[in-house]
């Protein structure tokens, strides 16, 4: 696959031009046709907080005693420490690869699966890795990525795939089934 990360610019009128030109960081251009099934990406490692936890918890107002409450957690709790809540463990490992791309569009995502449990204080990375795509509608095809989010060195924690929504380059491949209504 060719490099596209910071290839070209959105080129917003409303900075100045000079500014505009300049490639933008963490943002990609790919299409549908350059999606390429196989490609993985690896992405850093990031050790969770106590602090971004809790802010997380305080955010979405989870306030279970497994992830809010160190007494409970250490006396009463089958881990004998407070986890860290799975939405944050998700939303972090998928930020962790997560590009800007402004021809892709999240469509959901299926088989969520929390394996093993993540405890504050754990680091985290992710493993991003193309699965297939699809045709699907006149501007835009289905493309479809796990992600497997791993603590310490190398314990798989989660699972998912996400489908995206993705613009086609020159339109409609000829070799696409029917639209589905």
């Amino acid at each position: 696959m060719t490099a596209t990360v910071g290839i070209s610019s959105t080129h917003p009128k409303t900075m100045p031009a000079d500014h505009a030109e300049i490639p933008v960081w963490n943002a990609e251009n790919w299409f549908y046709e350059d999606f390429e099934i196989g490609h993985k990406i690896r992405s850093l490692r990031r050790t969770i907080s106590e602090g971004e936890s809790q802010q997380f918890n305080a955010l979405v107002l989870d306030m279970h005693p497994y992830v809010s409450d160190q007494i409970f957690a250490e006396t009463d709790g089958l881990f004998g420490k407070r986890l860290v809540a799975g939405a944050f463990v998700f939303s972090a490992g998928l930020g962790l690869v997560a590009t800007n791309c402004v021809n892709a569009f999240s469509y959901g995502y299926d088989k969520l699966r929390f394996i093993k449990p993540t405890f504050i204080g754990d680091t985290i990375y992710t493993i991003r890795t193309n699965l297939d795509k699809q045709p699907k509608y006149a501007e835009l095809g289905l493309i479809r990525s796990s992600y497997e989010v791993f603590k310490g060195e190398g314990e798989l924690v989660l699972y998912c795939e996400h489908i995206q929504t993705v613009r086609y380059k020159n339109g409609r491949p000829a070799d696409a089934p029917p639209l589905k209504v």
